[in-house]
This record gives C-alpha cells, structure tokens and sequence, in this order.
C-alpha cells in the first residue's frame, strides 16, 4: 500500500510551505493551501496569492501585494 504525505513546514496568515512526498498529492495540497490563505486574502482586501515551485515537491504559497486582489499567479524558482 503506496503512503502519499503532505508536510506543512510553516503557515501562518500569510504563507505556506509545502512539501510533498508524491506527485499525487501536489494538486490536492495547493488546493487546499489555496483556499486556506483565501480567507486571509479576503479580509486584507489589497492581496492575491503566488504560488512558487522551490524544486520538485518544495512549494510556497503565499499572499503576494504585487499579485492583483482575486488572482493566482504561479512561479517556478530559479
């Protein structure tokens, strides 16, 4: 039986780090942490959200001021 894990390395009000055992998991996990800094988004009202891929597995999704309010933007790291 295949374990798929999500691992939350820090959130607070305005960013999450995500890390991801399996691939299958990467969709579900953004998603969620997504909707999770929504709430947040919503009550600052002058914020999106970017979502940065670190390396394979390693994400940050996080209130951004430079993201306009109501949008996603998704980065890949250098």
């Amino acid at each position: 039986m295949n374990t798929h894990t999500m691992q939350t390395a820090t959130s607070d009000a305005k960013s999450i780090k995500l890390s991801f055992a399996s691939a299958d998991e990467v969709h579900h996990g953004l998603e969620t942490a997504v909707n999770t800094l929504i709430a947040s988004a919503v009550q600052e009202g002058r914020c999106g959200i970017r979502v940065t891929r670190h390396e394979p597995g390693a994400y940050t999704v996080a209130l951004d001021e430079t993201v306009p309010f109501g949008e996603t933007h998704e980065d890949m790291a250098a």
